[in-house]
């Protein structure tokens, strides 16, 4: 109910003010055109964007938490994140894959702020297979190091730690051999902005989303069994490392469009969970829904502050994460895990 609340919320907040009346007329087709097109071109694609993304990464941040047993494990900082944002910027310069665009009824809005009209990327599948490449060779060097060198946790992180920095530094060399048409596509792009998105790209966002959620949903026993730790899972019949070779590339699927499509968006996948196993405990079949809709609820609010503060809508949903983000997992850290 939260959500739907938020929701209903952040389709009437903005410049243009609408009423709840409004909103339901325009939904249902019975209002002026201009509140239709401000809805169904702009608020809604931006809602459902950030519902959906958020989910994802409350998912991906869960499951791999789970797969290598450790607590501050998510897409941002095991660097997979940084990968794919690596990959796509590397496909926006080395392809000509990003520039200046602009044919929708967002872009009018847009070019009230900036003459140039929107940055956007050009060729959509280039990005993301190069973004899902970049997440996967990340996601590829977790497992190989976690599996070979049998390496701690805290060790793992450190290797993610490493690994963003590699990645960031990647992002950089590209960016210096760019054009200023590129390099601006890259900054704009880096951001980590639900606004950007079209219909074409939920579409895939939302289609990938739903199979790894059905498919985690279907192994939740086996993460509940992980969970206990590794011999545990053996002893019950649990193939580890398949399902963990398995889970990981989906998580990289899942993480690495979201990354492709919205630019970095940090902290969501390692807070929902945090939060959701202090509302509903370990048990997987209810931490799963739980801790993606925390996901969902905190990039929709996320993205509607920063509506609310900044008028034009300009203010990137990456920095407000990052900002919610940082301050609260330290505080969950060390209350929840004070020794």
């Amino acid at each position: 109910m939260s959500l739907v609340a938020l929701a209903m919320y952040s389709l009437t907040a903005g410049v243009y003010k609408l009423s709840v009346y409004k909103v339901v007329s325009a939904l249902i087709g019975y209002d002026e055109p201009q509140a239709a097109i401000v809805i169904w071109n702009i608020r809604f694609p931006r809602i459902v964007s950030a519902v959906v993304a958020g989910w994802a990464l409350g998912l991906s941040g869960l499951v791999i938490q789970c797969l290598l047993r450790n607590p501050l494990g998510s897409p941002f900082t095991l660097g997979i994140s940084q990968g794919a944002a690596f990959g796509a910027a590397f496909a926006i310069v080395a392809l000509g894959a990003g520039g200046a665009a602009g044919s929708s009824a967002q872009t009018s809005i847009v070019q009230t702020v900036s003459s140039s009209g929107p940055m956007t990327i050009r060729n959509l599948y280039s990005v993301t297979f190069c973004a899902f490449m970049g997440g996967l060779l990340a996601t590829g060097t977790i497992l190989a190091l976690a599996r070979l060198k049998k390496m701690a946790p805290e060790a793992i992180i450190l290797a993610g730690v490493a690994l963003s920095s590699l990645f960031v530094s990647g992002t950089i060399l590209v960016q210096y051999f760019a054009t200023e048409v590129e390099i601006a596509s890259v900054v704009f792009w880096t951001f980590g902005d639900v606004g950007r998105s079209n219909w074409t790209e939920i579409f895939w966002m939302t289609s990938s989303t739903i199979v790894a959620t059905l498919y985690f949903t279907l192994k939740r026993w086996d993460l509940n069994a992980l969970s206990a730790g590794e011999d545990s899972a053996l002893a019950l019949g649990i193939e580890v490392e398949k399902i963990r070779l398995v889970g990981m590339f989906i998580t990289a699927l899942v993480a690495s469009l979201v990354t492709a499509f919205l630019g970095v968006i940090a902290f969501l996948g390692l807070l929902a969970p945090h939060i959701g196993r202090r509302l509903v405990g370990a048990d997987h079949r209810f931490l799963i829904p739980v801790s993606c809709l925390i996901g969902s609820l905190l990039l929709l609010l996320s993205d509607t502050i920063g509506r609310t503060i900044v008028g034009s809508g300009t203010l990137p949903v990456g920095v407000l994460t990052s900002f919610m983000g940082a301050p609260l997992f330290l505080y969950l850290l060390i209350k929840g895990y004070d020794r």
